[in-house]
């Protein structure tokens, strides 16, 4: 059966806040604002890759991280890369349930600093 926006929406809400309120979330999502797979993001934040990996989950179920494809590591294993969804969040208390207002990352947007890295 299929669910009810409202229902969507709280389920949504939640998946986000419980996301976000992870420790190393938000170090995660500043690090991912180029493309960087679990190997980079973990040794750029300094933390262990276990923990690295679950996180990114978490980031990628609440919609706030994406992989953006596969690249293959210095060791030549083929690897997930990753990026942040979005630049900005907003979440608004003042209702009954929290609400969201996401800024979300443009491909152009993606492409430019992309160039800017090179």
């Amino acid at each position: 059966m299929s669910r009810s926006r409202t229902e969507r929406n709280e389920v949504d809400s939640a998946v986000v806040l419980s996301a976000l309120g992870s420790k190393y979330s938000a170090e995660i999502l500043c690090a991912a604002g180029t493309p960087k797979s679990a190997q980079a993001l973990s040794e750029d934040i300094e933390i262990p890759i276990a923990t690295c990996y679950r996180r990114i989950e978490e980031l990628v179920d609440a919609g706030l991280l994406t992989c953006e494809g596969r690249q293959l590591s210095e060791e030549g294993r083929r690897t997930n890369i990753y990026r942040r969804t979005l630049d900005e969040i907003e979440i608004d208390f003042s209702d009954d349930e929290p609400s969201f207002s996401r800024k979300h990352r443009t491909e152009a947007k993606n492409r430019l600093q992309d160039q800017l890295e090179d």
